[in-house]
């Protein structure tokens, strides 16, 4: 959390305000913010005076292009998330990074955990990173179903493991897993390379229609409030959860009781009595 429905709403909001501008002032208020440049002071130096010429995402990473060939790279971690607030504003506890841009408004990385991070790179730089080696976007380009068979077949790892991979699919993480499962009548304790084309093909699908659901809601802001949307409204995709959280309540479908198990260490939430 946040994961791609989070993300890319983000995304879509900020678009409008932050392309075409040019970052006037950068400041890092906590040095992890910027623990993955190499040297911490390029940050701002490389940002300083470039103008935004446009938004993009892949899986959970934003990807925003700058004038000089340079991309600004962010990443929300655990509990991160972005807001757009007038320059001079009060900043909130936990700002880790601020941007002024010209139109006089702030961006701003809240991130109270700090396992976010942001950095911008050369093109050569950003081609050593990791987001060189993910799969592809579960929103742009998921496999079709017999490509996805073909990356699960003869794995012998859960399935709700391969799907938090972000190797195989880029952008689900344990919300919108269970969810997809869930949707999918697919437990999450199967190996992935036991599912069938008919499986894949539920699978494939339930993917495409919980992202979508989650983006329609402006994705989902759970009791701790850590993902709000850039204008400090929640999203609302935690009222209509079929699974994650819901341990020991009915699922809305069969009527059997969601339960909770740890798969490779992260909480899964699914109903035995459908799942299977």
């Amino acid at each position: 959390m946040p994961e791609l429905p989070e993300v890319e709403t983000t995304r879509r909001l900020l678009e409008p305000i932050m392309v075409g501008r040019r970052v006037r002032s950068v400041e890092v208020g906590h040095p992890r913010a910027v623990r993955h440049q190499a040297n911490p002071a390029d940050f701002a130096a490389r940002l300083t005076g470039r103008r935004i010429l446009a938004m993009g995402r892949r899986g959970k990473y934003l990807l925003i292009e700058l004038e000089g060939e340079m991309v600004w790279v962010l990443h929300l971690g655990m509990s991160g998330r972005l807001a757009a607030r007038p320059i001079g504003e009060a900043r909130p506890r936990h700002c880790r990074v601020a941007i002024g841009l010209s139109s006089g408004t702030e961006v701003r990385l809240i991130d109270p955990r700090t396992f976010g991070h942001t950095a911008v790179f050369t093109a050569a730089e950003l081609d050593e990173t990791g987001i060189a080696r993910l799969g592809p976007d579960a929103l742009l380009a998921l496999p079709r179903s017999r490509v996805l068979a073909a990356s699960l077949h003869g794995r012998n790892a859960p399935i709700k493991a391969l799907l938090l991979d972000q190797r195989v699919i880029a952008g689900v993480g344990n919300i919108y897993a269970d969810e997809a499962l869930h949707r999918a009548r697919i437990s999450p304790h199967r190996a992935g390379g036991s599912l069938d084309r008919d499986a894949v093909g539920r699978l494939r699908r339930a993917i495409t229609v919980t992202l979508q659901a989650g983006l329609a809601a402006g994705g989902t802001s759970l009791n701790d409030m850590a993902y709000l949307l850039p204008d400090g409204r929640a999203g609302d995709f935690q009222m209509r959860l079929r699974a994650y959280g819901r341990e020991g309540e009915r699922c809305r479908r069969c009527g059997g009781t969601i339960r909770r198990d740890a798969i490779r260490g992260r909480s899964s939430f699914w109903c035995p009595a459908c799942q299977h």
